[in-house]
């Protein structure tokens, strides 16, 4: 099992991630939405498109853009369609 903590929350839990250049991509249903904020940022890979993110709001605290993922990313990375992976100081283990 695979879990992204941050602030001492559980963010995400799942064994069914997909792992992408070392990082952890969580099935949509395994994450915490409550947690999730959409922001604004985007950001573009070569080879798996455009990212958009999230910020964590969690206890009063607030993480800007931890969380990313690929609404319709590439052909080459349709495996993480949805997929959250998140970062900033989220432990993921």
């Amino acid at each position: 099992m695979t879990v992204a903590t941050w602030n001492g929350t559980v963010i995400a839990e799942s064994d069914k991630t997909v792992l992408v250049e070392g990082n952890h991509y969580f099935p949509p249903e395994s994450v915490r939405t409550e947690y999730l904020k959409p922001s604004t940022a985007t950001s573009r890979c070569p080879w798996k498109g455009l990212a958009n993110y999230y910020a964590l709001l969690v206890e009063g605290k607030t993480n800007e853009d931890a969380a990313w993922y690929y609404a319709e990313p590439s052909d080459a990375a349709a495996a993480i369609k949805g997929y959250v992976a998140f970062w900033k100081g989220v432990d993921v283990k």
